[in-house]
């Protein structure tokens, strides 16, 4: 049985900003692009939540939500440099870390000694140097499964610290709502609730085959998940499997010149991109659009390296499904994964 923790940093970037400077602890803040170029709020703090402000909600809404809400911009290479001191911390404790982004990680604690062997101890040990050394407030959830910690560290947040243990998690699960279930996004949380699925107890009830029958593969992890079944190693290395390019526009492209003419920019930068990445190996390009209504399309195909005639063609094709002003446009490639491109040995 492992032993994992999930740590999150609570509203990342708005606690960096709060750390700097206290008089924005007591005031509705948020971290995000401007409303006259489209901007989206990154995180806010907790003051901000009050009015219903969230992450990924577009400025504008934000602000009309509470207008005297304190807006600023993002500033990654601080945000960044205070990530490093905080994952510094968790491999002090273990090198089986799985970081998901500035904020988050995963840890795997199972064959730690210190504290005793203790998760719980190891979680408040996390906490307590993260806010000392840094200032920022921690959530932890511990678990035996990557799937249940996480759900663990977003149970009492703010400065939370949950744990399920191994006999909880027939319990814990039954009663909790499929929205929750790693990979299930709004369209599978719909489809589930249409077929009166609310809580995993109800998932439970559906046999294999019918799921099968209705997500495909990914019936296969509903029924684990609703089981509490999770065998996700902590990956101390990422496997990257595609690299973008993308652009929200401040005003709406017309049509599809306007689209075509704003195409060589972004290419441009996912050369830059790739080139920093140590130019991969490339299996598949990619173009997606937002149109004006907010409904997006992804058009993929076969490619080794980046052309712009072929995003073009992918570009034309993907404009014509809805055929509107569009607000976002990307590019990007799909990558070939590294075994793939490694030589094999005469004996292997």
């Amino acid at each position: 049985m492992r032993k994992i923790l999930h740590a999150d940093c609570d509203c990342f970037y708005a606690a960096v900003e709060m750390q700097d400077n206290p008089a924005l602890r007591e005031i509705p803040l948020a971290i995000g692009g401007s409303a006259d170029r489209r901007g989206v709020i990154a995180t806010c703090n907790y003051p901000a939540r009050v009015f219903g402000i969230h992450s990924a909600m577009p400025t504008s809404q934000a602000l009309r939500l509470c207008p005297e809400l304190t807006l600023m911009p993002a500033d990654f290479p601080r945000y960044r440099a205070v990530s490093e001191r905080i994952q510094a911390i968790f491999y002090e404790l273990t090198p089986l870390v799985e970081p998901l982004s500035l904020d988050e990680a995963f840890l795997d604690v199972s064959a730690v000694t210190r504290f005793k062997g203790s998760a719980t101890w190891m979680a408040r040990w996390l906490k307590e140097e993260a806010l000392k050394r840094t200032g920022i407030t921690l959530s932890v959830g511990v678990a035996p499964s990557k799937f249940l910690a996480k759900i663990a560290s977003d149970w009492d947040k703010p400065d939370g610290l949950h744990v399920i243990t191994p006999e909880e998690i027939e319990t814990f699960v039954a009663t909790l709502p499929v929205g929750k279930l790693h990979g299930v996004g709004p369209a599978t949380a719909a489809k589930l609730q249409e077929m009166g699925i609310v809580t995993c107890d109800d998932l439970r009830n559906w046999p294999l085959d019918s799921l099968l029958e209705r997500f495909g593969k990914f019936g296969i992890r509903l029924y684990e998940l609703a089981r509490g079944q999770d065998d996700r190693p902590v990956k101390i290395e990422r496997e990257r499997k595609s690299v973008s390019a993308e652009n929200t526009f401040h005003r709406d492209l017309a049509g599809l010149p306007e689209c075509r003419a704003e195409l060589p920019k972004l290419i441009e930068r996912l050369g830059q991109r790739l080139e920093r990445h140590g130019n991969p190996a490339i299996k598949g390009l990619f173009v997606k659009v937002r149109f004006n209504d907010f409904s997006t399309t992804t058009l993929e195909g076969l490619g080794r390296q980046t052309s712009t005639e072929r995003f073009l063609a992918l570009l034309d094709d993907a404009w014509k499904r809805r055929s509107r002003p569009v607000r976002l446009l990307g590019v990007g490639v799909r990558l070939v994964p590294p075994d793939s491109t490694r030589q094999m040995t005469l004996f292997e």
